[in-house]
């Protein structure tokens, strides 16, 4: 008598900005050389706007601030290197139950859930990390909001949002919490802005608060021509019914079938870009509402497992309840598979 299986399941999660970083040169040449069909769609796409392949980029000699994280080269790269760890998952192994994303990776979950398809998910795509071409709108800004052990400090959040609206109230400052990010707060805003709130915030680890190298103020509403434009250029045409269900940056699900594709593309083009980002609530959404074996986070890179791990302690999910509790379960039966490390890329693959 034959024995099928059974699947473990998975919630894929899509990396944004800022992952393929100097480490991470030539990942898409090392790791995807058999991803000749999703390479062709993009490197032609962008050569016909005139742009540098993305096989290009990937495989320059050496890695360049200036040329690697622009966004026009940037999303498009990453966008290249994630879509390509997603099809190289064991489906066999892994029944994919729904697909978030933070911030950029909005765009690649769409993408990864079949709501754009290769040709029109590199145009949006493209589209989107091309508008500051001509001159980046803002800034933003990370600072930690959790303790040693990744556990959230309420009154450190409360006294943040009071020098948020304290420099709001300077003149000509502008700025607005951008992005939830686990143990972190993203904040984006104008120049005075950023440096009002900057001049608040206690410096920690020498490193923090630390401003975002060519990074807008997305998630804000200084946003709001970036999305006018993008209507503009971009029509609901693009998208298709999805085929997983998708976590939006407000906790929302888009279910397969059942979805209204102007609404999607309003919140994508729209609501997403002038609005702040809560890829805490989406983890969230994502462990409580599918209740999945694993999360795996698609690369390049592996920046993102610290943010999903304090979202996930947060909400002592796994009865995980502090930074070394997460480590334990890590080491004996790894809950977060990120397929930017090596050793846990190996448990992904078909």
């Amino acid at each position: 008598m034959s024995t099928t299986k059974t699947k473990k399941t998975a919630v894929v999660i899509c990396p944004g900005r800022g992952t393929y970083n100097k480490e991470e040169l030539g990942y898409l040449k090392r790791l995807h050389s058999d991803k000749v069909a999703l390479v062709e769609v993009i490197d032609n796409y962008r050569l016909q706007q005139g742009q540098v392949s993305v096989s290009e980029l990937d495989t320059m000699a050496k890695y360049s601030m200036r040329k690697h994280t622009v966004g026009e080269n940037a999303s498009a790269l990453i966008y290249a290197c994630a879509m390509a760890d997603f099809q190289a998952i064991n489906q066999d192994e892994y029944d994919i139950v729904a697909v978030t994303g933070n911030s950029m990776g909005w765009y690649i979950a769409l993408a990864v859930a079949g709501a754009l398809k290769p040709d029109t998910a590199i145009e949006l795509i493209n589209t989107m990390g091309s508008m500051m071409t001509d001159g980046v709108v803002g800034g933003q800004m990370i600072y930690p909001i959790a303790d040693e052990n990744w556990c959230e400090d309420s009154a450190k959040v409360k006294q943040i949002r009071l020098w948020l609206d304290e420099a709001n109230q300077e003149d000509d400052c502008e700025v607005h919490i951008s992005i939830h990010l686990g143990g972190y707060l993203v904040f984006g805003g104008n120049k005075l802005g950023l440096s009002a709130l900057e001049a608040k915030l206690p410096v920690i680890q020498d490193r923090y608060p630390m401003n975002l190298f060519n990074h807008a103020a997305f998630h804000t509403p200084l946003l709001k021509d970036t999305s006018a434009k993008a209507r503009a250029l971009l029509s609901t045409e693009l998208f298709s019914t999805p085929q997983f269900p998708l976590i939006d940056g407000l906790g929302n699900i888009w279910q397969p079938h059942s979805s209204d594709l102007n609404a999607l593309y309003n919140y994508t083009l729209d609501t997403q870009v002038v609005e702040p980002y809560n890829f805490s609530k989406a983890i969230e959404v994502a462990v409580k509402e599918f209740a999945p074996d694993k999360l795996i986070i698609l690369g390049p890179g592996a920046t993102l497992g610290g943010a999903v791990a304090q979202s996930l302690i947060k909400q002592q999910w796994l009865g995980l309840s502090c930074k070394s509790d997460f480590i334990s379960r890590q080491k004996s039966d790894p809950f977060i598979l990120t397929m930017g490390l090596e050793e846990q890329r190996k448990q992904v693959l078909a």
